[in-house]
Parts: structure tokens; C-alpha cells; sequence
């Protein structure tokens, strides 16, 4: 927090007396690079402007759903029309089955889909259904992937490479984090010892197929055909979590862009086009074993919020319409070598890891900025200078650029980002790096 942040300073203080901590989710509350977290009142195209007036470069886009930028046209106008009839209903309506239509054109895998209120929701849905559809209770996940907040996802591994999962929270019941089994990243010996030795109690397998919640890790090709082929192998339903990647690396997310179709996926963020909106669908055969079809129990007064799907359907058709991956990619291009470039003419050992518009930049003592991939899963990535992140953070934001708040955490950049818009952010990381290795 600088001097120039005299109102959030006050935010801060007047919402810590009402809040735990002050904010709604701990991914705010600015604990991994110290200082107090930024309000912000406004957000338009790639910008974000705080209640004190400054405005940023937003490298957040809300964590992931922005790619369209704040406050899109088109999706504004669909809100709007949306509103104007009502905010929610409980009861069915014809705009669910547009998004639910949208979604089945677009992702590979999804014959049919089931609306949350959010990814948490898909993702614990998402397990429970495994569990009814193979009548097994024991899923994979591996360290470092984050599934939200459900009890039997919050779960750490244990000293081997794999074990069964322990709490990582308290509140989660020893008996609900049992049946977790914990692996490493990319380890693909690892996966199939386990299916190996367990296989025939394995319901599910769930993954991010790109990760953005340890930074930005890309998985091996070898890693996703072990998971798909030890799945189909062993009868364990593959559940891919799409919820940073799905709409965002391809329109048919992170699935498309390898060319491994999973079981089941779960989406957020860019399907609810920025409103609180999740969504799980495969299989026909798994899928209608959720009630009411099926015995499979998922409920949700706000499931398919009509404010919500006037969002995500507005978002996928104006992706579907105007298609801009190869432009986000072309941008993270010019952003990734910028960063690297930047590092290395500072002197400051480091690796930048992306896929499409998402990338994190690892501040990797062992490692220098050649392109060399050595951040491959928790292992590695745990081992990054956070201090110096840090300082890179606070750097970038007195440069009017708003990065991640942890060093652990993926950034988004959206279709408002352009050209100039990434030479302003490599131009402030040149100044701000060169700094850090002289105070370092």
C-alpha cells in the first residue's frame, strides 16, 4: 500500500471490523506479497480504477473471466435486457438451455450439462456423481491443483509421493480428506504405480489440464495420455477442471487445444461471462445419473441464474462470433519474451511459463530466463522466491500495473489488451526489474 492509497487504506480498516480479514476471499487479501489490498470502484476494457482515483493495467480480469474486458458492450446489453425482466425465478427458463446449447457446441466432451453457481459447485458435483456413477469412493487429485473449496478437495499430501490426503484445513474431518489421494504434477510414473496398485477403487481422477492456482504449469503430453489411458484402463472417470482454462486457452478449452477428451468438465468464470455461474456435463451415460434422471442428489436454488446465463451466453457468442485466441496468443507471445528479456538484461534469475493469455512468472533462483522449463509441479514451483515476487508486485503496481497478488497465482489478459498496452507492461517490468536486482 503507498501513500497515494489513503481511501483503500480506509476501506480496509472499516471492512477488517466486519469481514474475516477484510475480504470475501483470501485470494484479496494481499497476505503473499504484504501491504494492504486495493479497492477498486470501476473497471472498462483492460483497466481498473481504484477508489482513490489511480487506475491500472488489469493482469487479474477478475481471476479469469474477463477475457472479453470489463464491462463488454455486449455483455452489458444482455445483463441489461435480462434485468429488465426479473433477477430469478427458481424455476426453469428458455435461456438455460441456449447456454446449455452453447456449451455442448463448444466443448468437445459435454453431451450434457448441469448449471452451478460456481466452480467449487461443478467441481464437488463433479466428484459426487464419479463416486454414484462407479459406486468406488476413492478420486486422485494432484498438489498444487486447486477444486475449490469443497471438504474432500482440501486435502495435502503426505511425505510420499503418494498418499492418502490429509487436511489441510481445519473444519475438514479426517474421515471426508481419507478417500483423496494426493500425487504430484506431471509425475507420470507416480500415476500409473497408483493405478497399478488401486486401481480397481479409483472413481475419479480430477486434474486442471493447464494449472493457474500454484502459477501457470503446462502438463507433459505424456502425462495427459497416462491420465486418459489409466482411466479408460481401470473404469475411473476422467474429470478435467476447466475452470480457469475452458473458453479461455481454445473455445473448447484446454481439451481442444491438447486433444485429450476427459469424462466429465467443469467450468466457470468466462461461462458465467463474469457473473456467479459454474457448470459440470460429459458423457450422456454419467450425466444422467443426477437426479432427476438419475439417484445422483445436486440442487441449487440459483442454479442457472437468469442474469448469470444472460452473461455466459452473450460471452460464448461473441467468442464463437469473433475469435480471439490467435491474438491472445500472439499477445502473451510478445508479453512472455518481454518478461524474459527483461529478467535476463537485469540479471535476475527467473522462468516465465504460458499458455495462451495465461502465464506466471517464477522467480527461480535455480533457474535463469532461457526458455528451459524447470517449474513442473508443486515440487519446483514451492521452491520460487516469493519475497522477490514481492517486490516485483509493488514495483509493478507504483507502474500502474495490477499483476497477481501471490506468486502462486496465474495471470489473465484479455481482448482489450493490445499491442501498446503489452509494451507499457514490458517497459514498466524492464524499470521495476532492474531495480529489484540492485536492492536485492
Amino acid at each position: 500500500m503507498t501513500a497515494s492509497h489513503t481511501l483503500s487504506h480506509g476501506a480496509f480498516e472499516r471492512a477488517r471490523k466486519l469481514i474475516p480479514g477484510g475480504v470475501n476471499s483470501p485470494a484479496r487479501a494481499f497476505g503473499a506479497v504484504g501491504g494492504e489490498p486495493i479497492f477498486f470502484k470501476e473497471g472498462i476494457g483492460p483497466y481498473l480504477t481504484d477508489i482513490d482515483g489511480e487506475t491500472y493495467l488489469d493482469y487479474i480480469g477478475s481471476w479469469g473471466p474477463m477475457i472479453l474486458g470489463h464491462r463488454h458492450p455486449r455483455v452489458v446489453k444482455a445483463i441489461e435486457e435480462a434485468l429488465s425482466r426479473g433477477t430469478s425465478y427458481g424455476a426453469p427458463t428458455e435461456a438455460e438451455s441456449g447456454l446449455a446449447e452453447q456449451i455442448i457446441d463448444a466443448v468437445p466432451s459435454i453431451e450434457k450439462v448441469r448449471m452451478v453457481s460456481s466452480g467449487t459447485e461443478a467441481a464437488m458435483s463433479a466428484v459426487r456423481l464419479a463416486r454414484g456413477a462407479t459406486g468406488r469412493e476413492v478420486i486422485i487429485k494432484f498438489a498444487g491443483n486447486y477444486h475449490g473449496h469443497a471438504d474432500s478437495l482440501l486435502v495435502a499430501a503426505g511425505s510420499a509421493a503418494a498418499t492418502l490426503g490429509v487436511p489441510n484445513s481445519p473444519g475438514v474431518t479426517t474421515g471426508t480428506a481419507k478417500d483423496t489421494l494426493v500425487l504430484e504434477y506431471n509425475d507420470t510414473e507416480s500415476l500409473i504405480e497408483t493405478f497399478g496398485k488401486m486401481g480397481d477403487s479409483i472413481a475419479a481422477l480430477l486434474m486442471e489440464p493447464v494449472v493457474g492456482n500454484m502459477g501457470l504449469v503446462e502438463p507433459s503430453r505424456e502425462f495427459l495420455q497416462a491420465a486418459r489411458s489409466l482411466t479408460e484402463k481401470h473404469g475411473a472417470v476422467l474429470v478435467f477442471d476447466e475452470v480457469m482454462t475452458g473458453f479461455r486457452l481454445a473455445f473448447g478449452g484446454a481439451q481442444e487445444l491438447y486433444g485429450v477428451t476427459p469424462d466429465i468438465t467443469t467450468l466457470g468464470k468466462i461461462v458465467g461471462g463474469g457473473l456467479p455461474l459454474g457448470a459440470y456435463g460429459g458423457r450422456a451415460d454419467i450425466m444422467d445419473q443426477v437426479l432427476p434422471t438419475g439417484k445422483v442428489f445436486q440442487a441449487g436454488t440459483l442454479s442457472g441464474n437468469p442474469l448469470a446465463v444472460a452473461a455466459g451466453s452473450a460471452t460464448l457468442a461473441e467468442l464463437k462470433e469473433h475469435p480471439p485466441y490467435e491474438t491472445l496468443d500472439r499477445h502473451g507471445c510478445l508479453l512472455e519474451q518481454g518478461f524474459l528479456d527483461a529478467a535476463l538484461e537485469a540479471g535476475v534469475p527467473c522462468e516465465v511459463a504460458r499458455v495462451g493469455s495465461m502465464m506466471t512468472m517464477f522467480f527461480q533462483k535455480d533457474s535463469f530466463p532461457d526458455g528451459t522449463r524447470h517449474v513442473t509441479g508443486w515440487q519446483t514451483a514451492s521452491k520460487s522466491n516469493t519475497e522477490q515476487y514481492a517486490k516485483f508486485f509493488w514495483g509493478m503496481i507504483s507502474k500502474g500495473i495490477y499483476l497477481p497478488c501471490s506468486q502462486f497465482e496465474a495471470l489473465f489478459f484479455s481482448i482489450t489488451h493490445t499491442e501498446e498496452h503489452i509494451q507499457t507492461t514490458i517497459t514498466a517490468a524492464k524499470t521495476v526489474l532492474a531495480d529489484l536486482n540492485t536492492t536485492s
